[in-house]
């Protein structure tokens, strides 16, 4: 037993040590709770955070919803550590990577046209809205954000346009009042009260007739079309096909964000945005592209070959704590198999060097006996083969190796007989 454990004991310990080593570099299982900002109560955003809150449920997440202002808020709500947001919807083009190195995206989940709303007839482009008023939603908005941008395109700025901090509802009262010249809105939908407003004489929809030349100045933006009667087949609203700019929806986070949580966000993400819309063929989202933000490294695997093998079969938290057991396995079973196809011939040797070790003793004793020429000299010798036999006798060895022992007995007798006087010739 002892020589078992002076070879198997120190495997072990060793075996131990390796799997402290493999747990220390293991990452933590993630919380069970994330918090999304969204955005108005009644907008899309907000809704669709909802249904996010129901499918990550069927993960063991819960999913706190903050109702925000909109994109900028979104992303400085992000960008905050204090703020406990972990995710966000962001609006493609309302993000900036420079300013914000920490947060990466997730995937772009639906298009959101700017739907531009004037008196009839409307004009041809933006720059012919200087020197007017237009509703462009909240200072924190993305209608806000990307109103901007199109009139800075157009050498406008907010010394040649007023931009009102009017959401669609006023925008359409104020449009319809004769006090603005505009109303512009973001979304997959046209807002009700500007569906309503445009269903009366004397308002249209603006056509973008640069829709192409906007979509390759700015990547986030995308030129879609609204079909003659997309939006009351009835009244035949549009009365013809207009091409509108749409940047995307996008899914941002901070890029310290848990694989299992990207996993879990994008799989409720594809269930609820698989499908479709007005202006998104079904599977064209989510997607990669259309990001503001460096798309996260474990989304990339996602799109590539979706979630893991056992994410794909098991429940998330099951399919976690395996894939940690099977890290912490790997290098067990690197460091115990060469160690263990070693420990058997160690184990052999430390046995047979207890036996062995009597032999150097056994050799002086046969030089000298072989050398002894009075009968006291071999007497003395006689008498160290008597007490070398004794205690090799004491000896407790496996029985798998008591033939070595025996023969060790078996020569000692032997070198006996070359120490003994020789019998008397009769």
């Amino acid at each position: 037993m002892r020589d078992w454990l002076r070879v198997y004991l120190p495997i072990a310990l060793l075996v131990v040590a390796g799997f402290a080593l493999a747990y220390s570099y293991l990452d933590p299982l993630p919380p069970r709770e994330l918090t999304i900002a969204s955005g108005n109560p009644d907008g899309a955003y907000f809704a669709f955070a909802e249904r996010y809150r129901i499918e990550l449920a069927r993960d063991g997440i819960t999913l706190n919803v903050i109702a925000t202002s909109g994109s900028l808020e979104n992303v400085a709500l992000l960008a905050d550590p204090a703020s406990g947001v972990d995710v966000a919807f962001v609006q493609g083009g309302t993000g900036d990577p420079v300013a914000h190195p920490g947060l990466v995206s997730l995937a772009s989940l639906y298009y959101e046209p700017l739907w531009v709303v004037t008196r009839a007839p409307s004009p041809p482009g933006l720059d012919d809205l200087a020197g007017g008023r237009i509703a462009a939603g909240s200072l924190g908005s993305g209608t806000r954000a990307i109103a901007l941008q199109l009139l800075a395109d157009n050498r406008l700025g907010e010394d040649d346009v007023a931009l009102l901090d009017a959401g669609p509802v006023d925008g359409a009262d104020l449009l319809r009042a004769g006090e603005i010249d505009a109303v512009m809105q973001v979304g997959a939908q046209l807002h009700p009260a500007l569906e309503l407003l445009i269903a009366q004489p004397g308002f249209e929809l603006m056509d973008f007739d640069l829709a192409q030349a906007y979509s390759r100045r700015h990547r986030y933006l995308s030129a879609v079309t609204v079909p003659e009667g997309m939006i009351s087949i009835p009244d035949g609203i549009p009365d013809r096909p207009l091409t509108l700019i749409a940047p995307a929806a996008t899914l941002a986070a901070r890029d310290t964000i848990h694989s299992a949580h990207v996993d879990a966000l994008l799989r409720a993400a594809t269930a609820v945005h698989r499908g479709g819309g007005l202006f998104e063929t079904a599977a064209e989202f989510p997607s990669p592209d259309y990001a503001d933000f460096p798309l996260n490294g474990d989304a990339q695997r996602f799109f590539e070959s979706g979630p893991t093998f056992l994410r794909r079969f098991l429940p998330l938290w099951v399919a976690l704590q395996v894939e940690r057991l099977w890290i912490l396995i790997l290098p067990l079973i690197t460091l115990a198999i060469p160690l263990m196809r070693i420990a058997p011939p160690l184990y052999s040797w430390q046995v047979r060097r207890r036996i062995y070790r009597w032999y150097e003793n056994l050799r002086t004793l046969e030089m000298r006996a072989r050398h002894a020429a009075d009968p006291s000299g071999r007497d003395a010798i006689v008498a160290e083969l008597d007490r070398l036999q004794s205690e090799v006798g004491t000896l407790e060895v496996p029985l798998s190796y008591t033939d070595n022992l025996y023969h060790l007995r078996l020569h000692i007798e032997f070198v006996k007989r070359l120490a003994l006087p020789p019998a008397p010739v009769p």
